[in-house]
């Protein structure tokens, strides 16, 4: 009987704890349904400051790409390093930020215009090369100029048209202007769609012909208009930079110009070179 009892006795203990253990349960439920609390796997993510600065400061990146497209000028041509006003701002940049500075592609084509510079930017591959670059250097508009007016043959682009250049009215050197100037402008328009992010640079047109008395003036002129057009273009758009080079080759051009009379030599691509850096401080 005494034995019966003591059995009893732990059964209805050992029930009550069991009790008491689902109630603690219930009561923990209760609590964590009304004051949840975040577990690791929902906790927020963590940022490194200093990240997140950096995506949103391209100043911050410790890397910067860049890609260039547009004419002869673009390519580097007449530089016989090859190196271009590409690769010198490559140097010249990863010089002066300390960063390093990787040159994406060169897009640049000899004989380049506005007209076939358009459906180039259709392009997937042009698209992808511009679409990751940081920094978008564009050179476009000689061509239109010069080679509209004729002033370069078309057998061998660089070399004057004696001929032509005799024959020569000043108008001619304007008369491309109104529609390359608005081709310039979709230029542009579509570089900053395709790269919202991007600084695009683009390289102002100098006088190759200024030093010629029968060019030099109308040369002068159409120059100037070309490069006032195109930058009352980019004021309309943030992060955009025209880079001045006419007054670079202005009386210099037997120093900085190649045996084609028309692009820059190594020294030429050089000083824009360092024009272009200067206009991304």
């Amino acid at each position: 009987m005494n034995s019966s009892k003591w059995i009893w006795r732990i059964v209805s203990v050992i029930s009550i704890l069991a009790f008491l253990l689902l109630l603690a349960g219930f009561v923990y439920a209760i609590r964590d349904i009304q004051y949840p609390q975040a577990g690791k796997e929902l906790a927020a993510p963590q940022t490194n400051p200093q990240e997140g600065a950096a995506a949103e400061n391209p100043d911050a990146k410790k890397e910067l790409k860049i890609a260039v497209i547009g004419d002869s000028l673009a390519k580097g041509t007449g530089d016989h390093s090859g190196m271009g006003f590409a690769r010198r701002t490559v140097n010249e940049l990863s010089a002066s930020t300390g960063k390093k500075v990787q040159l994406l592609n060169n897009l640049g084509i000899n004989g380049l215009t506005t007209t076939g510079l358009l459906p180039k930017l259709e392009e997937r591959g042009t698209q992808y090369v511009l679409g990751q670059a940081d920094i978008i250097l564009l050179s476009i508009g000689g061509n239109d100029l010069f080679r509209g007016a004729d002033l370069i043959s078309k057998g061998n682009a660089g070399t004057a048209s004696t001929a032509k250049r005799q024959e020569l009215d000043p108008k001619d050197l304007l008369k491309g202007l109104p529609k390359a100037s608005t081709q310039l402008k979709a230029i542009l328009e579509r570089i900053r769609a395709i790269n919202p992010a991007a600084t695009i640079v683009y390289v102002g047109l100098y006088n190759p012909f200024g030093d010629m008395q029968e060019l030099q003036i109308p040369g002068n002129q159409a120059v100037a208009s070309w490069n006032q057009t195109a930058l009352e273009t980019m004021n309309h758009y943030s992060n955009m930079t025209l880079v001045p080079t006419f007054d670079i080759f202005q009386n210099h051009l037997d120093k900085y110009l190649s045996s084609d009379h028309f692009h820059p030599n190594g020294d030429g691509y050089q000083q824009i070179a360092v024009r272009i850096v200067q206009g991304l401080d």
